[in-house]
C-alpha cells in the first residue's frame, strides 16, 4: 500500500512541479527506483499526485540491476508487486562491463552512462515518455559546489530537460526538499529501503561527502544557507527547459 508523504514534502515537490512544468497531461512517467530513500519517497509521492491532481498522467518504475556482489535490489520485486505499479526490473553486467571498457573515466561515470542508456531504452519500449529521478536540494547543492570547486563551472542538476534525443523528458521533481526529510519519511513510512544503493566505492571518502560536510558545517552557522540557494541554484536549474 503507498504511504501519504508528509504535507511539506508534498507542497515542496508541488512546488517544483509547478515551476518547472514537469508533468502534463497523460504523460507516461518511468520513476527511476535504485532502493535508496529518496527514490522510493518519489515514487509514494508522484502516486500521490496521480491520485489528487486535476491532470492524468500514468507511472511506473524501474531498477538497474548492475550485478554487483555489493548491491542486490532485487528484494524490491516483492514491494513492487505489493504496490501493484507496473514495474521494469532490468538486470546488467555493468561491474563487469566497467571492468573491461571503462579507460579514463571513473566507475560512477560509466555506471551513470550504462544505467541512463538502459533506462531510455526501456522507456521507449514501454510507451513512457518521461523520466522522474529522486535528486533532492542537498544534492543539488553538492553538486553546484563540486562543479565550482573542481569543474571551474556554475552548473548543478537541472530540474527538467529533454534528452539529447529530444524523446524523452527528464524530471527531478524532489529538487526543493531537503535530504532529511525525505530520510523522515522512509523511515516512519517504514519504506523498503537498500541502504548501499550504489555499488560503486561505498568505503571511500568523495568530493560529494566533502561538499555535504562542508555544508552541514555551513548550516549549522547559518541555518538560511539552503534557501539562499535555491535563489542561487534556481536560474542554473532551470537551464534546457523544454516547451
Amino acid at each position: 500500500m503507498f504511504a501519504k508523504p508528509p504535507k511539506k514534502i508534498l507542497r515542496l515537490a508541488g512546488r517544483a512541479i509547478a515551476d518547472f512544468d514537469m508533468i502534463r497531461p497523460h504523460d507516461r512517467i518511468l520513476i527511476a527506483v535504485s532502493g535508496g530513500k529518496d527514490s522510493l519517497s518519489l515514487m509514494h509521492v508522484l502516486n500521490h499526485f496521480q491520485r489528487h491532481a486535476p491532470i492524468d498522467f500514468d507511472i511506473g518504475a524501474i531498477t538497474i540491476d548492475p550485478q554487483s556482489d555489493d548491491f542486490d535490489p532485487s528484494p524490491l520485486k516483492d514491494s513492487m508487486a505489493e504496490l501493484g505499479v507496473d514495474y521494469h526490473y532490468v538486470s546488467e553486467p555493468v561491474v563487469e562491463l566497467a571492468q573491461k571498457h571503462m579507460k579514463k573515466d571513473s566507475f560512477c561515470a560509466f555506471c551513470s552512462r550504462m544505467r541512463r542508456g538502459l533506462m531510455y531504452k526501456t522507456a521507449r519500449a514501454a510507451n513512457y515518455n518521461v523520466i522522474a529521478l529522486g535528486q533532492h536540494l542537498d544534492d543539488l547543492a553538492e553538486s553546484f559546489l563540486m562543479s565550482a570547486f573542481h569543474g571551474g563551472r556554475l552548473k548543478t542538476m537541472k530540474a527538467h530537460y529533454r534528452n539529447d534525443d529530444g524523446d524523452l523528458r527528464i524530471i527531478r521533481p524532489l529538487v526543493y526538499v531537503r535530504e532529511r526529510q525525505l530520510r523522515d519519511f522512509a523511515g516512519s513510512a517504514g519504506l523498503p529501503v537498500i541502504e548501499d544503493n550504489c555499488p560503486a566505492c561505498f568505503a571511500k571518502p568523495t568530493q560529494r561527502e566533502s561538499m555535504k560536510q562542508l555544508l552541514a558545517r555551513q548550516e549549522a552557522d547559518y541555518p538560511n544557507t539552503f534557501k539562499t540557494l535555491i535563489s542561487t541554484l534556481a536560474p542554473l536549474m532551470r537551464e534546457g527547459l523544454p516547451d
